[in-house]
């Protein structure tokens, strides 16, 4: 009776320490480690620096995978395609025999891309650590893109006015314009039979949009590796951001 006695007492001794331990101590005992696992709390400016650090990285190897050789023309992620609004020339230009006249403005058309990401590296990484990010742990516990939608809806608007002017230079280098005006030239003459309406694509503007959402297609892809990832959190800080939360 007195041995039952004494087994209940130690079994409520130890149900009292369970009970009085924190989460993270309870975890390390049930685990089997013996130690806590106690994380301390993030600050807003780690996390607002943790993030800063993620998109940074992400922006190099998106430039990276975006600006080399056919990193835009053979990379059926994010091509660029013939204009979708200005299909009807490209159909038009087939018809008249100038199939090869097409395909060399795609693949022109492709390298600006190519030849603009490489000189937006200085802009796009600026434009990212210079954001003033709020809601900070918001980002942090979102879903797997967060940063990288964030970071589109704010700065989007300042990236196009930035990215333009590269992207024209681009353009000029290339001589795109002299792919595309025989192009369209060819079926804005047709127009008078056809009657349809003559067209005026915006290269520049089409350029730069394509160029800025290949460009952040590889960040959200580099922001989901980060996530979910321990390996890619490759500096102290995403390795304290990423895997606190």
């Amino acid at each position: 009776m007195k041995r039952i006695a004494t087994t209940v007492f130690a079994f409520g001794l130890m149900a009292a320490s369970f009970i009085s331990c924190d989460p993270a101590t309870l975890e390390g005992i049930m685990s089997g480690t013996g130690t806590t696992t106690t994380k301390v709390p993030l600050t807003n400016e780690e996390v607002i620096r943790g993030l800063k650090e993620a998109l940074n990285v992400g922006a190099k190897n998106a430039v990276s995978f975006t600006s080399k050789a056919d990193g835009f023309n053979k990379n059926n992620l994010i091509r660029i395609p013939f204009p979708e609004e200005a299909q009807k020339v490209k159909n038009a230009a087939i018809n008249l025999g100038l199939s090869s006249q097409v395909e060399t403005f795609e693949t022109t058309l492709n390298r600006a891309a190519e030849k603009a990401a490489a000189e937006a590296v200085p802009v796009f990484v600026n434009a990212i650590t210079s954001m003033s990010i709020q809601d900070g742990f918001y980002i942090l516990r979102g879903d797997s893109t967060a940063a990288t939608t964030f970071l589109r809806n704010s700065t989007t608007a300042e990236l196009k006015q930035k990215f333009s002017p590269i992207v024209q230079k681009a353009i000029d280098e290339v001589k795109l314009t002299s792919y595309w005006e025989p192009l369209t030239k060819a079926y804005n003459q047709s127009t008078i039979f056809t009657g349809n309406q003559p067209v005026n694509t915006d290269l520049n503007a089409y350029v730069t949009d394509k160029a800025l959402s290949g460009l952040f297609y590889y960040v959200a892809s580099e922001e989901k590796k980060i996530r979910k990832d321990p390996a890619a959190r490759v500096t102290d800080i995403l390795k304290r951001v990423f895997g606190n939360n």
